[in-house]
């Protein structure tokens, strides 16, 4: 009977633990789930974009910074939108999809942003212009459960926001089959830096008298090359901390949450003419120049 009742209690602890632990599991997925309150959506001004069809962990992420206090945001066509608009995306995004679209009025039922989210690559990306359709800046992209704090959690989808760049791939690293193809089709190139995207492509970074970005899958097929310049200068490695003060407020204001990957500097014949910035902005590669005095030039997103 001892022996029963010793078994039965051991049973019993076995059921416990094993409640317990159901539900401290329940409540693990339940806390990085995250139900988003509808006034951390509102102090961020969030609008919340399905990744239903994206293959990813994360069901929707949050558009963060698309109105204010007291904004009204209102669904609309493509078709309604400032034509400048549509020239700006083809002109930057070649090949985008079009996803959403919103009009942000004010208080006085006036129209003063218009936010537009596409598909570039297999990344999304929003994007906020004025009313007249001029470009204002990249929406920093949250999950739910970062809308208030940092914007970012270890694990999450966005997790490269801790700057500690491990989508850096050391170029001895490189898999094969990408050296051995950008070794024989680009073999006067000098590669400068490489990195991963989400979507498995590596982002070569090279020197052949101007700066290319050249994509590439895992086993060796190009994806796409652009020349991020149009002439033939010198490069040097820059620190972050050294840039112009001017080109890291403008890369803060126009995209907030944005990770620093690499800057080289621009030197013809030994005179500093100006910059190139690498960065990730959410899950999209931006190459940016500036000139010397740190004055924003262009943008060329690479991936």
């Amino acid at each position: 009977m001892k022996m029963k009742s010793f078994y039965a209690s051991l049973l019993m602890v076995g059921t416990i633990i094993g409640l317990a632990s159901c539900k401290k599991e329940n409540a693990s997925k339940s806390a990085s789930a995250g139900s988003v309150s509808s006034s951390a959506v509102t102090s961020t001004g969030a609008i919340a974009i399905s990744l239903a069809s994206s293959g990813t962990t994360t069901d929707s992420v949050y558009m963060v910074g698309c109105y204010g206090k007291h904004d009204t945001k209102d669904s609309v066509a493509f078709s309604t939108l400032p034509t400048v608009i549509g020239t700006y995306l083809t002109a930057n995004y070649s090949g985008y999809t079009f996803k959403k679209a919103y009009s942000i009025t004010d208080s006085t039922n006036t129209v003063i942003n218009y936010i537009v989210v596409i598909k570039y690559n297999s990344a999304l990306v929003g994007l906020k212009f004025t009313a007249a359709g001029t470009f204002v800046s990249i929406l920093e992209q949250r999950e739910g459960v970062d809308l208030k704090g940092p914007g970012w959690h270890l694990g999450g989808f966005f997790d490269n926001r801790d700057s500690k760049h491990r989508d850096t791939i050391a170029i001895s690293a490189l898999p094969s089959a990408v050296s051995n193809y950008f070794s024989t089709t680009y073999p006067t190139d000098t590669l400068l830096h490489a990195s991963i995207a989400p979507d498995n492509v590596y982002i070569l970074i090279s020197q052949n008298g101007v700066l290319y970005s050249t994509t590439v899958t895992a086993a060796g097929k190009l994806v796409k090359r652009i020349q991020i310049e149009k002439h033939d200068l010198k490069h040097a490695v820059v620190a972050e901390a050294n840039l112009p003060a001017a080109i890291t407020t403008y890369l803060t204001a126009t995209y907030p949450g944005y990770v620093f990957d690499k800057a080289f500097s621009e030197s013809p014949g030994g005179t500093l003419q100006g910059y190139v910035v690498l960065i990730t902005s959410n899950n999209t590669k931006y190459a940016l120049i500036f000139n010397a005095s740190g004055t924003f030039v262009r943008v060329l997103p690479i991936h």
